[in-house]
């Protein structure tokens, strides 16, 4: 099975060892990101540090003539990644004989919701969250699908993966979180997921809902589960915390949104790559998820992006619902974190992979070369050579 690495430019820039090392574990392919949301990240065998801070969400490149004028626009990195780093990075790699895509992160930037608060998703109770840019909004959307087209298509790119390419929600690491004293289930967080900025309110009403009365409706439903009453039981349980009606009109207005969001911005890659360019979409099979991978229809979005990466680490069975949607050639890459530190189990990785290949997998992703010990990273080798 093909595989790919997960990357970042400051695990390769300023170490002339990095490039080898990684192509040494047997992936054709690196994942190299070229826009990314902050984040504090360890590098073990840099020569010169050992952590990163990513202070914001940023570009790893220059930004284009495109943003000239423009209120929402993509920041340029700091001094974690100066200048042109993906370019350079993308050279040396390639220099190593391994194919270079670009890793995207789109709908999830702190910096943009503290510096432009009216983008940020609104939940019912008023709390804006920074981290999530409601893509609802039409500047939002304008702004996504640009960013989309320009770091996806860098030079010497063979393909990109497009990640928090939907709705961002409250389940996602913020800075030093602590919301986990409430187990608010998969219901509980589809309701505190729910957008109520003038946007959706909008949108809401398009599908028969006074957004008022919802918002009122989701803080009643949620107020025995503050209280400690399970919030689970999948759409099942969100139905029955909002009812029927109302929930399956909030999740048609979401499932809409998202999916022309997706469509706009593969095309505007598409439309700015050369032929052959490979576009894949970090993705859920459940429509109403929210995260850094996107919630999708299987069907709809296999027939828009040449494929999904599909999170696997806790056990390969999300792939099965994109398997029976799949045309011939789609890419169903099947990621698994293979830092033990992080909850991976870079040891098991050839029974993981063996049994995703059954469920339909066609690649591998490995999250994360560069955050990997040498024990890990000698446990994917042995793995690889083994697949």
């Amino acid at each position: 099975m093909k595989a790919s690495a997960f990357v970042y430019p400051w695990d390769v820039n300023g170490d002339p060892e990095a490039p080898a090392r990684i192509a040494a574990l047997g992936t054709a392919q690196v994942t190299l990101a070229s826009a990314y949301h902050s984040t504090r990240a360890l590098t073990p065998r840099h020569p010169r540090h050992r952590i990163v801070t990513a202070e914001h969400a940023a570009v790893l490149y220059p930004p284009g003539e495109r943003w000239s004028g423009r209120t929402l626009r993509p920041y340029a990195a700091g001094d974690w990644a100066p200048g042109d780093a993906f370019g350079q990075a993308a050279e040396a790699l390639a220099g190593a004989g391994l194919e270079v895509h670009t890793w995207v992160v789109l709908a999830h930037n702190s910096r943009l919701g503290a510096e432009h608060p009216d983008t940020s998703v609104v939940n019912a109770y008023g709390d804006r969250y920074p981290w999530a840019p409601c893509i609802a909004q039409p500047a939002t959307r304008a702004y996504l699908v640009d960013l989309a087209a320009e770091a996806a298509v860098r030079p010497g790119a063979h393909g990109t993966e497009l990640e928090s390419l939907g709705w961002y929600g409250l389940q996602h690491l913020h800075a030093h979180d602590k919301t986990a004293g409430v187990p608010l289930g998969d219901a509980g967080q589809y309701l505190m997921s729910l957008c109520f900025c003038p946007a959706c309110r909008t949108g809401y009403d398009g599908r028969g809902l006074d957004a008022d009365a919802l918002a009122h409706a989701v803080r009643a439903a949620l107020e025995p589960v503050w209280r400690g009453a399970p919030s689970d039981g999948g759409w099942a349980g969100v139905e029955k915390l909002l009812g029927e009606t109302p929930a399956n009109a909030t999740r048609a207005w979401r499932d809409a949104t998202a999916r022309t969001l997706q469509e706009a911005a593969v095309r505007a890659v598409r439309e700015a790559a050369p032929e052959g360019f490979q576009v894949l979409l970090h993705a859920d099979p459940v429509s109403y998820h929210c995260g850094a991978n996107a919630g999708v229809d299987p069907a709809h979005i296999l027939s828009v992006a040449d494929g999904v990466v599909v999170p696997c680490t806790g056990g390969p069975g999300l792939l099965a619902p994109f398997a029976r949607e799949a045309r011939e050639g789609a890419v169903l890459a099947a990621n698994f974190t293979v830092v033990s530190g992080m909850g991976g189990s870079p040891a098991g990785l050839a029974a993981a992979a063996t049994e995703a290949r059954g469920l339909g997998a066609t690649e591998l992703r490995l999250y994360h070369a560069g955050l990997a010990s040498d024990g890990d990273l000698s446990a994917v080798r042995s793995a690889l050579t083994t697949l």
